[in-house]
């Protein structure tokens, strides 16, 4: 047992817990500290709740994770394939909250949302970067304990720019909304990625050698990413709308428009190949390759594995976005928001990483998964019952402690189960692929969060969330028997 914790506190643990700082410090910034701010502007809770469709950026990441797995940056590539990007990426992300930090909802909410978006982008180019750099950094028996430092890292960012943003915030001032004061919280929250810069250059590049590509066939790939990627939005954007559907007739033709627009961005890459600007062979090896090879692993159980990725998060993620609306309305501050739910439930988060890393270490990853899945369901029933009983802030800390603890636990065995079945030959690709694919459902229901406490209320919606995640708990059991 002692041994199994001085793992978590060596020095690339620790590092790795300062990348794990770095990524999660911006997440707060396009969802929880950002939705406070909206609802002390005035915006409406569905307008709100829309917000959260940013998070797209980390489903869609796959899409130019083939560009950081494969280009060489030109000037700092010295540094290493894995590290100049991350430094690259690190200093655009202090830029994009910089911008955000110019915004103003009630004259602009455009502008904002674009903002949030960049850093949605960006961060989730960061997240391919640091999953590559950890699975590439060490074998599978110890990827949970740097999965455990990576989410420990996370929490805590999310206790600085959650609790400490909303903290800040009310310290100066923000209980009557004043648009300097979320101004000035974002620009303070941006130095804090300094650290994530620091433990770049103080990691080790990954020992892993790569083919090198021929500059010209880097230019005409990258080139023809980035076009699919620009029609994917033009058609999803500008996709025809249809008014006055209900919320279930919505969500089928928001899954439409995104099938829609991945055809586009698909027939893109088909033409560009028989213009001769993406060289076949490359382009098997960089988009197909990664694919075949996963499936050829499974066969037959691949599409199971990939419904449990699909659906693995999908309670937590639904749930949590209204979170902070819930709390708002159901009467709290936004100093006991910032005191029980972004410092002490993170704390609850950091610890139940640890226990989800260490369960995995000795009871095996499907075990961990199976536990996780279970706690984090029953979890969001609590919140059911905070959302009949009167204002309590002893069940308020209560509660989100259970509930912080269970999510830390469920994402900590999570990511060792996404570690342990990324090929290292593809590693950026697929693990970008698994966790896009992890955020798109529940993203997708999440936008539609706000409408649905509009139509069953707050108890109903949070015993919704509960019931979404039982599936999850049987294919689990299913492929556990598989022995996979």
């Amino acid at each position: 047992m002692v041994k199994n914790l001085k793992i978590f506190f060596s020095k690339e643990s620790l590092l790795m817990g300062g990348l794990g700082f770095s990524a999660g410090l911006p997440l707060m910034l396009v969802f929880s500290t950002l939705s406070v701010w909206l609802v002390k502007a005035g915006i409406q809770r569905s307008t709100v709740t829309l917000f959260s469709w940013a998070g797209f950026a980390y489903t869609f990441k796959f899409l130019w994770s083939p560009i950081i797995d494969n280009y060489q940056l030109p000037i700092i590539k010295k540094l290493g394939h894995r590290k100049s990007w991350l430094i690259l990426i690190q200093i655009l992300l202090i830029l994009a909250i910089c911008s955000a930090s110019f915004s103003n909802p009630n004259n602009n909410l455009n502008y904002m949302a674009f903002s949030i978006v960049l850093i949605a982008f960006f961060s989730a180019t960061q997240d391919i970067i640091i999953d590559a750099f950890r699975i590439e950094s060490a074998p599978e028996k110890k990827q949970g304990a740097l999965s455990a430092m990576y989410l420990a890292g996370y929490r805590l960012a999310m206790i600085f720019s959650g609790a400490g943003s909303l903290w800040l915030a009310s310290y100066l001032g923000a209980e009557n909304y004043d648009l300097n004061v979320w101004q000035k919280v974002y620009r303070i929250i941006s130095c804090f990625m300094l650290v994530g810069i620091f433990c770049t250059l103080m990691l080790k590049e990954p020992n892993i050698k790569k083919k090198s590509i021929k500059s010209s066939d880097q230019l005409k790939f990258t080139f023809s990413t980035i076009l699919s990627i620009v029609i994917f939005f033009i058609s999803f954007l500008n996709f025809p709308e249809i008014k006055n559907l209900n919320n279930f007739y919505n969500f089928l033709f928001n899954i439409l428009k995104i099938l829609f627009s991945f055809g586009c961005a698909l027939l893109t890459l088909l033409i560009l190949e028989k213009v001769q600007l993406l060289p076949k062979k490359h382009a098997s090896k960089v988009f197909l390759n990664p694919i075949t090879d996963f499936l050829s692993r499974y066969k037959k159980l691949a599409l199971t594995i990939l419904v449990l990725i699909g659906l693995y998060r999908i309670a937590d993620v639904v749930m949590g976005v209204m979170a902070n609306i819930f709390y708002l309305e159901k009467g709290y501050s936004i100093k006991d928001i910032a005191t029980f739910s972004k410092f002490f439930g993170l704390i609850a988060t950091i610890i139940g990483g640890f226990l989800g890393g260490l369960f995995s270490i000795r009871f095996g990853t499907y075990n961990s998964l199976f536990f996780g899945a279970i706690i984090a369901a029953l979890t969001n029933v609590l919140f059911a019952v905070l959302a009949i009983i009167d204002q309590n802030i002893f069940f308020l800390a209560l509660i989100i402690t259970a509930d912080n603890v269970a999510s830390g636990f469920a994402g900590a065995a999570f990511v060792v189960y996404l570690s342990s079945i990324t090929s290292i030959k593809f590693t950026a690709t697929q693990y970008a692929l698994f966790s896009s694919l992890m955020l798109f459902v529940p993203k997708l229901i999440a936008g539609y969060a706000g409408s649905l406490v509009d139509f069953m209320g707050y108890p109903q919606f949070f015993i919704f969330t509960a019931i979404l995640g039982l599936p999850v708990i049987f294919l689990i059991k299913y492929l556990k028997r598989q022995k996979v």
